[in-house]
């Protein structure tokens, strides 16, 4: 299982295993990982996990976020990506990460209304069902579940198809909106990953706001992500 260690100078101050969907990161007490330091904000960072992939998000802290050296407002983290938070650091240890901060950084759906960004969309679908192919052709849908697909119902790419065949494909814009399929041995579930303002606009299924918990998608949900209306549906 993939976990976070906790260090300070060098010393190692704790162990946290990554075995919930949110885990908040922060000065107050009430965090998942509290750090007691005047350099942490109250509410610092969060770290969404699914499946193998875990997610850290800033959350607008005053000494702001760092990995590897680099300060992020969000990061697709991969094995051993070291997290600095004011004076300490948190160690991403998990061998069997999968996700890539340069697809995190893709987009399957761009802003909707431009011929340009009809044409990158659709782009960034045929490239995740051809990067997806080999993966599927060499093992078979696991339990026999039926294979999801997403058509766009709106805009200049409406009618455009995607089929669901990876463990986790990223849809919206970073800085905008962002939400992950996961495919799990129970179905398809949509996740929030972040939006513009507070970050709190979540993806909406159904006329419904999903919030901030995964999401168990149904044949025929209406999704709305980014300006951008789809349909899901198994085959």
């Amino acid at each position: 299982m993939a976990k976070l260690v906790l260090s300070m100078n060098g010393v190692v101050q704790g162990e946290y295993e990554l075995n919930q969907e949110r885990l908040t990161i922060g000065r107050k007490p009430d965090n998942d990982i509290p750090i007691d330091n005047l350099a942490v904000s109250g509410k610092h960072a969060l770290i969404i996990t699914i499946l193998d992939d875990s997610f850290l998000e800033d959350l607008g802290s005053t000494n702001g976020s760092y990995v590897n050296g680099k300060l992020v407002k969000k990061h697709a983290l991969k094995d051993g990506d070291v997290v600095a938070i004011g004076k300490h650091e948190l160690k991403y240890v998990n061998e069997h990460a999968t996700a890539d901060d340069d697809d995190f950084e893709k987009t399957m759906i761009i802003k909707p209304g431009s011929a340009s960004a009809a044409v990158a969309a659709a782009q960034a679908a045929d490239k995740a069902v051809e990067s997806a192919a080999p993966a599927a052709a060499a093992r078979p849908a696991g339990g026999g579940m039926p294979l999801g697909r997403l058509t766009i119902l709106n805009g200049p790419i409406a009618g455009k198809e995607l089929e669901l065949t990876k463990a986790l494909i990223t849809l919206g814009k970073p800085g905008t909106q962002v939400a992950v399929i996961s495919r799990r041995p129970q179905g398809y579930f949509l996740t929030h990953i972040e939006s513009d303002g507070d970050g709190k606009r979540y993806p909406v299924v159904n006329g419904t706001a999903i919030g901030a918990k995964a999401y168990q998608l149904k044949d025929s949900d209406l999704i709305e992500l980014a300006g951008i209306k789809m349909e899901f549906s198994t085959a």
